[in-house]
């Protein structure tokens, strides 16, 4: 209700207000109008259900439904001949998005706070083969912005569970004779543990004949099943669904790596990279000066790095430690100072560390000079992030995936822990961004920085 309320209030008061300045006819009216049809064209498009409010905060669904407000009003103008100026509607209209997308921000938060908090959740049932039973609820476990819980599992066959969770069932690993009776057994275990969803994981033993007469007692008994296909990672806009002769494929489209979207992104990392480095001249100017004056050595640290396609690069930053530190990297190593567990070196206090490079790294300043390389082309503005050639060289081949993609000043790793994340988490973030880019997604990122960097966790 408050989604609505919002919604309503932000298009009919600013609109009333426009109209009236401008000594439009009934000014009162065309705002009820537009109060009416905003929230109309979002319960439309599903954005109040139960399944949709606050589970994303991204501002794209926000943008596409005030072009379609536009088109609805226009629609509405011309049928009762208005005669108000585009411009004035439009100057009533234009804050309709920006409080739609912050109240969207806030209820996402707020659910994922009550989430925290084990609040507006689904308590499920895991069923399936033990090994995909065990990832399953590993993965659900690990994360909490989800809205499931899982309350049992059901595995198939007496094998061993990892997972924890308690085995309200067994089903047999033989096909059933009967036809009710695997969803006999999955049915008392539901109700047993108050279960208010079924996943499966089908597998070798639980195959598709056997599958279809579980979710025939499943749903019979009014219990809702979702099919889980093993795929991690993957987004949902990636998907589409097929049934040729009955046959339920999931089709999977490939990552985006050419066409229209990328040379959008280029062209806009570009324009933007210059536009900062213009814009924040003066204070790179004050930055370089205040490095360069207040320890020895110069005041842009040069270093090569890998880009996209392993291709070496020399990246720019403002120099934040002594003039040796590389030299004393080796030694630190040797004293086991590194508190990274992966093959990046990290520590929180680093000796080598000037004063004025902690208050930099604090707030993320020395990242700036790398609006240079994202204009020449070595870049880009979000982006994983841009590792040294010794590093990769102990890549495996899934860490070598980072490196289809430009790194980023800015990026799923750095609005999510930065160095404090373990190397699992961040090879995980760059390899969910690498395969689920989108404009979209790197707007959003942009986004959570400004955020990440007030915050300052994680920057050392």
């Amino acid at each position: 209700m408050l989604n609505l309320a919002v919604d309503a209030a932000g298009t009919g008061v600013p609109t009333a207000l426009a109209l009236r300045s401008a000594g439009a006819p009934h000014p009162l009216l065309c705002a009820l109008a537009a109060a009416v049809a905003w929230p109309a064209v979002r319960a439309a498009r599903r954005r109040y259900a139960a399944g949709a409010l606050g589970e994303t905060r991204g501002g794209l669904p926000v943008l596409v439904d005030w072009l379609l407000l536009l088109g609805v009003l226009f629609v509405l103008r011309g049928l009762t001949g208005d005669g108000t100026a585009p411009s004035t509607a439009l100057a009533g209209l234009v804050f309709a998005p920006p409080l739609t997308a912050l109240c969207r921000r806030l209820t996402y938060h707020r659910l994922l706070a009550a989430r925290r908090e084990a609040h507006a959740v689904r308590r499920v049932l895991v069923v399936g083969e033990p090994g995909a039973v065990d990832h399953a609820v590993g993965h659900l476990a690990a994360r909490t912005e989800h809205p499931y819980v899982v309350v049992g599992v059901v595995p198939v066959g007496g094998a061993k569970l990892e997972c924890g969770a308690p085995v309200a069932a067994r089903l047999a690993v033989p096909d059933p004779a009967g036809v009710r009776q695997d969803a006999t057994a999955v049915l008392r275990a539901a109700r047993d543990l108050r279960a208010e969803q079924v996943l499966v994981a089908p597998g070798p033993r639980l195959s598709a004949e056997r599958l279809r007469r579980l979710s025939w007692g499943l749903h019979d008994a009014g219990l809702p099943v979702a099919l889980l296909p093993g795929l991690v990672d993957v987004r949902a806009r990636r998907l589409r669904l097929d049934d040729p002769a009955g046959l339920v494929l999931l089709h999977l489209a490939p990552p985006v790596r050419h066409g229209v979207q990328l040379r959008v992104k280029a062209a806009l990392d570009r324009t933007g990279a210059a536009f900062g480095l213009v814009l924040l001249a003066p204070l790179l100017f004050a930055l370089a000066a205040l490095v360069k004056a207040t320890s020895r050595g110069p005041a842009f640290h040069r270093q090569v790095r890998c880009g996209q396609h392993r291709t070496p690069f020399t990246m720019w930053k403002f120099r934040t430690m002594v003039v040796d530190a590389e030299a004393r990297r080796a030694e630190l190593e040797q004293d086991g100072a590194n508190e990274h567990d992966g093959l990046m070196f990290k520590m929180r206090r680093d000796p080598r560390t000037t004063a004025v490079g902690r208050f930099l790294r604090r707030c993320s300043l020395d990242e700036l000079p790398q609006l240079l390389n994202v204009v020449r082309g070595e870049m880009s503005l979000v982006g994983p992030r841009p590792p040294l050639p010794e590093e990769v060289d102990r890549y495996d081949e899934v860490a070598l995936r980072r490196l289809v993609v430009k790194p980023g000043i800015t990026g799923l790793w750095q609005v999510s822990g930065r160095s404090d994340l373990s190397w699992d988490e961040t090879l995980a973030l760059d390899l969910r961004y690498v395969d689920n880019w989108s404009l979209a997604g790197d707007l959003e990122v942009m986004s959570r920085t400004l955020r990440a960097v007030v915050d300052g966790r994680g920057a050392y």
